[in-house]
């Protein structure tokens, strides 16, 4: 038995912004979401560098090289991101985020990585778990007792990041995962999990066995609840090949 993943795809640049700043890959091996910042153009270019960084991983990789191999995609990232802002000092301060999921090979084992605010859940067995810890300001308060999980969904500062890609030294953090034939991984840059509650979440994954249909609803509900910003969502199932 060899597990893989299937996997769609849906970006919008949501109802208020101008543009779309998010970078999304879907592939067989390899899913991830970068959220671009730091002004228009900026933001764009950091979050396709990223992505065009990590798209060659999309292969079978064995099991002990999973971490290894977005550790390297991820420090070719960072350094193209330090090079264009080095081009034209006008992107100072563009980043981005990434959340990138990496199967490997044989399908027995899957990593993650994750720099900033996107996130990846996991929904196994009806269960839905986020995965991700959100590198910001209002998950430090959290953790410290300042705030509670409720009120950091309206926390006026909530999107300011403490970790994102911008050419400097991060401190990626990194899983790996035991996949399961039946799995489905939702991977989403903020403008979902901001204003799309975790039930509501876990209620569209399980209630839309089609996975074009299944991201499109999420990205709908993002619209709904006013689309205040870029939203990318992947979905993707674990299936045996």
């Amino acid at each position: 038995m060899t597990l893989k993943l299937r996997s769609a795809a849906v970006s919008d640049r949501g109802l208020v912004r101008s543009g779309n700043q998010d970078s999304v890959h879907a592939g067989p091996w390899l899913i991830a979401v970068a959220d671009g910042m730091g002004g228009m153009a900026a933001g764009d270019l950091a979050s396709a560098i990223t992505i065009e960084a990590i798209a060659g991983l999309d292969v079978p990789t064995p099991d002990d090289a999973l971490v290894v191999a977005l550790q390297g995609a991820i420090e070719v990232a960072s350094t193209r991101i330090r090079e264009a802002v080095e081009e034209d000092g006008s992107r100072q301060g563009m980043g981005t985020t990434l959340t990138a999921l990496l199967f490997s090979g044989t399908g027995t084992c899957a990593a993650l990585a994750h720099i900033g605010d996107s996130r990846a859940y996991l929904l196994r067995d009806g269960a839905l778990t986020q995965i991700t810890r959100d590198d910001t300001f209002v998950q430090l308060l959290v953790d410290q007792g300042v705030i509670t999980p409720e009120q950091a969904s309206s926390h006026p500062r909530r999107a300011v990041v403490t970790q994102a890609l911008q050419g400097d030294t991060v401190n990626t953090a990194f899983n790996t995962v035991v996949p399961r034939a039946g799995d489905r991984w939702l991977l989403c840059s903020d403008g979902l999990s901001n204003v799309v509650r975790a039930d509501t979440l876990a209620e569209v994954l399980t209630g839309n066995p089609d996975l074009d249909a299944c991201a499109r609803r999420l990205i709908d509900l993002a619209l709904r609840a006013g689309g205040p910003d870029n939203v990318t969502v992947v979905v993707a199932d674990v299936v045996d090949d």
